[in-house]
């Protein structure tokens, strides 16, 4: 499941450089997240470090894009894969 920001988001600029695979980035008006590339840090860490520095507790686990924990090994090995081309 890729993660989400939601609204309450003070662009506190925390998230977007925790991001291994820079999924995060400045929306219309607060920092979004993209679901192709989040893999929730699998492959990286043991939990999510955007999650983890998030002052207000303002990121989710996305209920419109669920994965589980393979599906999100494997996208994290593809998205490697595609840095090496």
């Amino acid at each position: 499941m890729a993660l989400k920001i939601l609204s309450g988001c003070i662009n506190c600029d925390m998230c977007e450089p925790e991001c291994p695979n820079q999924a995060i980035y400045m929306g219309e008006k607060v920092y979004e997240i993209n679901p192709d590339l989040c893999t929730e840090c699998v492959g990286y860490y043991d939990n999510p470090t955007c999650i983890s520095v998030c002052p207000l507790d303002v990121i989710i686990k996305d209920p419109e894009h669920v994965e589980n924990q393979d599906s999100l090994y494997e996208k994290f090995k593809q998205l490697i894969q595609a840095n090496k081309i």
